[in-house]
């Protein structure tokens, strides 16, 4: 069996090194690190993964993209699909500063205590910083769950963009944008929108405080809140980053920490997964899906 080779592609001038590092610990035998990576200079580099090897010995070279700058990320994952031809590909994963790993990390904790996902569901959920790159992609996994969501940002048109981009993939999805920072969305809409929630998840910017005291008394129906903002102060009043299902009231809450766990549990067994899955392509859907078969195989 040849060696197991991970090719990083970044988009930043130099590669993370916690992602090398993740990569190596769920094994990775072979690191190769490329930075400054983007769609116009990837193909010889998808090249050099898809000719070297042949048959079966092609599964032991797999891509990872990331980098700090989603957009650019995703457009370099767009380009690999695309320069693939026929049976010769390799497995890929998109995975830009652990947006889609964490959001689905989110979605599995949320899963732990509301049905998501059941027929017919009526469940609300509330994503603030939701045109973030965590957000945006928490708001996608949970339409796609059938749950309607709100999208909230401090500017109205990126909630609303990012809505069109969600039914773009998702025509199904019941969406509704706001914008935190309209005195009349705070005044009626917002608190409305958060009464009517059992979800609420913060996934803003490090050290903003998205929802504060008189907010969280609006969302007196919620019944899991969670907070994706490491940093003080807390992204929701009175959450912990450390918190992981801690009962608060008539809700249970997760800080950051808490669901980082989970998040470092996805990202290696989908790194682990690159070779043993053919061809596969592991984006935010795929990535919550492992996580529900870890969460199954813990008999959650």
């Amino acid at each position: 069996m040849p060696a197991r080779i991970l090719l990083q592609f970044d988009t930043d001038p130099q590669p993370s090194s916690f992602d090398a590092v993740v990569a190596v610990d769920a094994g990775a035998e072979v690191l190769l690190r490329h930075g400054g990576v983007t769609a116009a200079n990837v193909v010889p580099l998808v090249h050099g993964a898809m000719f070297t090897r042949g048959g079966v010995d092609l599964h032991a070279t797999a891509i990872f993209v990331g980098g700090s700058d989603v957009a650019a990320a995703e457009e370099v994952f767009a380009k690999i699909q695309e320069t693939f031809f026929g049976p010769v590909r390799v497995c890929t994963l998109l995975d830009p500063s652990g947006a889609n790993t964490t959001a689905a990390a989110a979605v599995v904790a949320a899963a732990r205590h509301l049905a998501l996902d059941a027929a017919g569901s009526e469940l609300r959920a509330v994503v603030l910083g939701g045109t973030g790159p965590v957000g945006q992609r928490v708001a996608r996994l949970l339409a796609g769950k059938g749950v309607a969501v709100t999208v909230v940002s401090r500017c109205l048109e990126r909630a609303e963009a990012t809505c069109r981009r969600i039914t773009a993939r998702l025509p199904a999805a019941r969406l509704t944008s706001l914008e935190s920072s309209d005195p009349a969305a705070q005044a009626g809409a917002l608190p409305r929108a958060l009464a009517d929630a059992q979800l609420v998840v913060a996934c803003g910017a490090a050290g903003a405080t998205l929802l504060d005291a008189q907010g969280r008394s609006c969302a007196r129906g919620a019944g899991v809140l969670i907070d994706l903002n490491a940093v003080p102060p807390a992204g929701i009043v009175g959450i912990a980053a450390q918190d992981k299902a801690r009962p608060d009231g008539h809700a249970v809450v997760y800080g950051a920490l808490g669901v980082g766990g989970t998040k470092m549990k996805i990202h290696r067994e989908a790194i682990r997964r690159l070779f043993v899955a053919p061809a596969a392509v592991l984006d935010a859907e795929e990535l919550l899906a492992i996580g529900e078969s870890l969460e199954r195989a813990a008999g959650r």
